[in-house]
Parts: C-alpha cells; sequence; structure tokens
C-alpha cells in the first residue's frame, strides 16, 4: 500500500503514518468527547470558578462550569415526580394501606414514653398542691388511662391522616428540596439506571470515531488545509453524542428491519425496561422516598399547618378523656379556666412530643406503604411509549447541550 500511495500519489512514506493512524485518533477523540461530555452531564454538583456572569439554570458562566443536572436539579426532580405520580403512584392510594389500628400498636411504647412525663410535669405545672398529696396509685392512674385512650386516639387520627393526606404531604416539594440540598441524589437515579447506556455511549464514540476518521483521512488525503482536522474533529463530537444518544431512546417501539425477516430494533433503554424498572424503583425508595423523609416533609414541609391543625383536633378530644376523671377535683380545686388551660398544654405538649417518637412506626409504614415494589411493579407495567415518557423528558431539553459539548471539545482536540 506504501508503495501504491508513494508512486501514484507522490505521498511521502514519512508522512504516511499521519495518514494511518488518522481513524484511530478520531476514534480516541470519538470516545474521550463521549467520556468528557458525559462527565460534564454530572459534575462538578456545585458551579467551579468565578461566577461573574452566568445565566439563571444554565451550566455554563464566563469563566466556569457546572454539571448539567445538577444545574436543572430543581426542575429536572420536579419534572420526575410530576410524570411519577401521573403514571406509577397515587400518594393517596398508597397511603390508604395503612391500618391505622397496627399503626397505634407499633407506636404505643413511643407513647408511653412521653405521656407519663407529659401528665406529671403538666400537673406539677398548674395543680401542684393537688398533685403532690396524691396517692401514687392515683396517679398511675392518670397514666394508665391516658395508655387506654391512647389507641382510640392514635387510630382516628391515622384515619384523617390517611383521608387528608393531599392536605399534609406535598410529594413534589419533598423530592425537590432533596434533590437541591444534595443534587448527587438526582445523579444517582440518572447514572444507575443509564449504567450500561452511558457505557454504550462512551464506548460506541471510539467505533463511530473511527468510521468517521476513515472519512477524514481520505478527504485529508486530497485536501490539506489546515481546518480540516478542527473541523472534523467538532464533527465527530457531534455526531458520536448524536447517533449515540438516538440509537438508546429510538425507536421507541420494536421495529422490524428488512421487511421483518432480519431482526427487531429498539432503543437500548427501552429493551432494558423491566431492569431499569427495579433499579429505579430501589434507588428512589431508598434514598428518596424513605419513610424518614416523608414524615420529616409532613412535620416540616409546607402543608405543615394543615397536619397540626388536625394533631390538635385529635389531641384536644384525648386530653378530654384523658383528664375528664379528674375534672370535678381539678375544677374545684383550681377552677374551669385553669382546668382548661391544663387540657390546652397537655395537648400542645403532646403535639410537641408525638413527632419526636414518630420513629416508632417507621419501619412498618415502609412494609406497609411498599413503595419499591408498587413504582417497580407499574413501571414494568407501562407501555414503551409511558416508560420512554417517565424518564427521558427529565432530560431531554438538555440533549442538545450534550451534543454541543461533544462538539466543541472534538474542535478543541482537532
Amino acid at each position: 500500500m506504501g508503495n501504491i500511495l508513494t508512486g501514484k500519489y507522490g505521498v511521502d512514506e514519512n508522512e504516511l503514518w499521519k495518514y494511518l493512524i488518522m481513524p484511530f485518533m478520531s476514534g480516541f477523540v470519538g470516545y474521550g468527547t463521549n467520556w468528557l461530555a458525559l462527565k460534564m452531564t454530572f459534575y462538578p454538583l456545585e458551579f467551579w470558578g468565578p461566577e461573574l456572569v452566568r445565566i439563571k439554570d444554565q451550566p455554563l458562566g464566563l469563566f466556569g462550569w457546572q454539571g448539567i443536572i445538577p444545574t436543572k436539579a430543581a426542575k429536572m426532580a420536579g419534572t420526575c415526580t410530576d410524570l411519577m405520580t401521573e403514571k406509577l403512584i397515587n400518594v393517596k392510594e398508597v397511603f390508604s394501606r395503612l391500618k391505622p389500628a397496627e399503626f397505634s400498636r407499633v407506636m404505643e411504647p413511643g407513647l408511653i414514653s412521653i405521656m407519663d412525663t407529659i401528665i406529671n410535669e403538666t400537673a406539677q405545672q398548674y395543680v401542684p398542691s393537688i398533685w403532690e398529696f396524691l396517692p401514687d396509685t392515683v396517679r398511675d392512674e392518670c397514666v394508665l388511662k391516658a395508655l387506654e385512650e391512647s389507641p382510640q386516639f392514635l387510630t382516628s387520627f391515622m384515619e384523617d391522616v390517611k383521608e387528608h393526606i393531599d392536605d399534609i404531604f406535598d410529594l413534589k416539594h419533598m423530592v425537590v428540596e432533596h434533590c437541591v440540598a444534595n443534587k448527587q441524589l438526582l445523579n444517582n437515579i440518572f447514572m444507575e439506571c443509564g449504567d450500561k447506556e452511558f457505557t454504550f455511549i462512551e464506548v460506541s464514540g471510539f467505533y463511530f470515531g473511527f468510521l468517521f476518521g476513515l472519512v477524514q483521512m481520505t478527504i485529508y488525503f486530497f485536501y490539506t488545509a489546515s481546518w480540516v482536522l478542527p473541523a472534523f474533529g467538532f464533527v465527530v463530537g457531534i455526531a458520536t453524542n448524536f447517533i449515540a444518544l438516538k440509537i438508546i431512546f429510538e425507536p421507541i417501539e420494536p421495529t422490524k428491519i428488512c421487511c421483518g425477516l432480519c431482526f427487531s430494533f429498539q432503543g437500548l433503554f427501552l429493551r432494558r425496561q423491566n431492569a431499569v424498572s427495579e433499579i429505579f424503583a430501589r434507588v428512589n425508595t431508598q434514598q428518596i422516598l424513605t419513610t424518614e423523609n416523608m414524615w420529616t416533609a409532613i412535620l416540616t414541609g409546607p402543608k405543615k399547618e394543615n397536619f397540626y391543625d388536625l394533631l390538635r383536633a385529635h389531641t384536644l378530644i384525648f386530653t378530654e378523656n384523658l383528664a375528664g376523671g379528674l375534672k370535678p377535683l381539678v375544677v374545684a380545686g383550681v377552677g374551669a379556666d385553669k382546668f382548661a388551660k391544663m387540657k390546652e398544654e397537655i395537648a400542645k405538649r403532646t403535639m410537641e412530643e408525638l413527632p419526636a417518637v414518630i420513629h416508632y412506626s417507621y419501619e412498618y409504614t415502609t412494609k406497609a406503604l411498599d413503595m419499591e415494589n408498587t413504582i417497580c411493579t407499574a413501571m414494568k407495567g407501562l407501555s414503551s411509549h409511558d416508560f420512554e415518557g417517565v424518564l427521558h423528558p427529565v432530560f431531554e431539553e438538555d440533549e442538545a447541550k450534550l451534543i454541543v459539548v461533544g462538539g466543541v471539545l472534538g474542535l478543541g482536540v482537532g
């Protein structure tokens, strides 16, 4: 081959290696730009560089960069939650699985620990003279009365929680808040669900780059202008990312090639629907949709006032029943007004202390809600079109940025 090229086309043998290495160099450029473009999709989590000039919610600044997904963490998390609640779970239906009587049973140890303290401290504050002279057996009876009333209190309260869950729990706000505070969470979802596809993007960059390199070698053989190599680097960077993304998500439905005689082809990501569903459900429920996070969101989220209004209503009934036996004695000793204030204090303290022992319910709640299995089963049952619509739209609008980043990196290498 060397004699043909040097003889017929006048190529210097010492220069021949430059042409032969071009396809390999182009392959490495394709691999490298795809690898780096993917890294720049996820990292850095926070803006790197002096943030002098930067358009809001855009990864690129005048001097610096932030990963595309971390930049859009709030928007992507919100979109992902909307799609999930539309196609995978119904929050009210999930919480309807809680059995109030069982919830009350698992919460009993926690309630015992707080009621003994609340009753003793409140009585000492409002009716110290009466409380101090009461026999221990009478005091114990007051605590036992609280324990007798607590199952009914928690059972009726949880019935209302189930009925009004949409009024006290903002799932979208919880997910967005967690993903913005810890941007790696959103990265984890995409990186684990798309692990095989991202590996394909990297590796395919070399093969597609090699093919483009053959074309580059041919053109450069006849036309050696200085702009040819950078231009082809730009083309390789863009084309390898573009083609890889298309192969991952298209076609959505299995498509017969060669009139159905050869094989059926479908987007690589879509062919892994069952595996991706299991990963998506596991990562979400273990890192974001945990029972602890959901209770924290109920207790501290934007709808917390509704929750505490609900809790207060049930707590007042609870304290009325609890203090009912002591009412004649206390009213005679300190008056009706002070008795009413004492009841309010017990209700207030119960509201304040109950969240501190809510962790007694975590294990049961996690088992009862069965979120992981619910999400996984629903996701596996989606049509290919609906499955693609759960994850792809979350970052679809930023695919162009990923492609352009690949092109710019290829231009620089070229």
